[in-house]
């Protein structure tokens, strides 16, 4: 391969990533899930991060005793949170490879949901 032609290839390996890099940014942009509760008490809206940005509690959450509604609150978040890690991690998978090291970096560190509230 002359010089000319591995330079027009890097340039498009390079342009490629770019596209890829943009399209893995708008989608995180995108990224929002939300989980309710089994009963409907409660409703969680995190961002990619799994940081809370809408929490609801419907009239039923004033019947809830407090211990029994903030487990709630947080089983509601963590699924929430684990559905965003998800969908985050499907964004980034074009860009970082979905078999990749950091691919299985990303994924041994996304949270579990640990009960089913």
């Amino acid at each position: 391969m002359d010089a000319a032609a591995w330079l027009d290839d890097y340039r498009r390996r390079v342009a490629d990533i770019g596209h890829r890099a943009r399209a893995a940014q708008a989608e995180l942009a995108a990224v929002e899930a939300t989980a309710t509760s089994r009963d409907g008490s409660v409703s969680v809206t995190v961002n990619p991060a799994g940081a809370l940005q809408r929490l609801v509690l419907a009239e039923r959450a004033a019947d809830l005793p407090r211990l029994q509604l903030a487990e709630t609150v947080l089983a509601t978040a963590r699924r929430a949170q684990a559905e965003a890690a998800e969908l985050a991690s499907r964004a980034m998978a074009p860009l970082i490879g979905e078999g990749s090291e950091a691919m299985r970096l990303l994924r041994a560190h996304m949270p579990a949901v640990r009960d089913g509230r």
